[in-house]
């Protein structure tokens, strides 16, 4: 392997002006420049960028690691890319699947040394174990989880996206609102809050909300979706409303109508929750609540370069708010 004192003997000058030429951190003339260049080009001198940033305790890296590549989490990578892009850095993406074990592995001393900062969705981690994870390297938080102190958090608001969904619906004559993806079992997380903003919504206008409403959607894939709703219909389960966790899950539900003959939003009206890109091309177009994809990114990477630039202020943590968009789906 070629080394930089192979570089440095071929070109006749130390191996401090090589570094000099190869970093740009020195000026160094234009002669002795083109006699290093040319030994680098003849030699074929390859710089180990990761030894060097090694050196320098840098990576030039950030890392979102996040349950998925798919739906929201796709949105917000999207957005943090040129975000992080343009502060100089790289962006790595990495996938857990919720899983605790995986979220916890890449949070690893060995894993952590890869990058300058963090940006990690908590799916699986409980705050007491993330509570033991080293704070070296700048980590921020996205998810709905409750966090530890000493990390910045970015959520989303959960519960008054539910409660703004389900009271839309309710506002428009709806009275059978089916929690689609929700769970009464679940005592933390997006399908908990989600639940929490859907029974608000019923107590907020005097309504006692219906158990029997709430329909849990394995991985809320438009697939289990369908399969959830089809056998509500099968059984005779009367609604005339949907508050889809997600839209993936709204897709699904609005297949499984379609198939019935029941007309959205004549019959049944819905509203999902992400706001994806493509939702106002399903039709009747899937109305549903914005989570805020813009200011989620911008606030994550700001927190993040604060930390990775030194900052040691006190963490925060922010709730970004949400917003609903109308479309086809609910009645005007």
């Amino acid at each position: 392997m070629v080394t930089m004192s192979d570089v440095a003997r071929e070109a006749g000058v130390s191996m401090m002006t090589v570094s000099n030429v190869l970093t740009g951190r020195k000026r160094v003339g234009e002669p002795t420049r083109d006699r290093v260049l040319a030994a680098v080009e003849s030699l074929g001198y390859e710089v180990n960028l990761t030894a060097r940033h090694l050196r320098a305790g840098r990576t030039d890296t950030v890392a979102l690691i996040v349950p998925s590549f798919h739906d929201y989490f796709g949105e917000v990578a999207d957005r943090i890319a040129p975000l992080v892009e343009a502060g100089g850095r790289h962006l790595v993406v990495e996938r857990t699947s919720a899983d605790a074990r995986t979220e916890m592995e890449s949070l690893s001393v060995p894993r952590l040394r890869m990058y300058d900062g963090v940006l990690l969705s908590v799916a699986g981690l409980h705050s007491d174990e993330l509570d033991r994870v080293p704070t070296s390297t700048p980590i921020v938080l996205l998810g709905e989880r409750e966090v530890p102190q000493q990390f910045d958090h970015v959520r989303l608001a959960n519960v008054e996206g539910a409660r703004l969904a389900t009271s839309h619906l309710l506002e428009r004559g709806a009275r059978r609102v089916l929690a689609l993806g929700a769970s009464v079992e679940a005592s933390v997380g997006m399908e908990s809050d989600r639940h929490a903003g859907w029974a608000e919504a019923h107590r907020a206008v005097g309504l006692v909300p219906d158990e029997h409403l709430v329909a849990p959607v394995p991985d809320f894939t438009s697939a289990a979706a369908y399969d959830a709703v089809s056998r509500l219909l099968d059984d005779g389960m009367p609604f005339d409303g949907v508050f889809a966790v997600n839209d993936t899950v709204a897709f699904g539900a609005v297949a499984a109508l379609a198939e019935r003959g029941v007309r959205v939003p004549d019959e049944v009206q819905l509203v999902g929750f992400d706001n994806l890109g493509v939702s106002r091309f399903v039709p009747p177009g899937i109305t549903s609540v914005d989570p805020g994809y813009d200011v989620v990114a911008a606030t994550a990477v700001r927190l993040l370069e604060q930390r990775m630039a030194g900052g040691d202020g006190p963490h925060e943590h922010v709730t970004v708010p949400v917003h609903l968009v109308e479309r086809g789906s609910t009645r005007a």
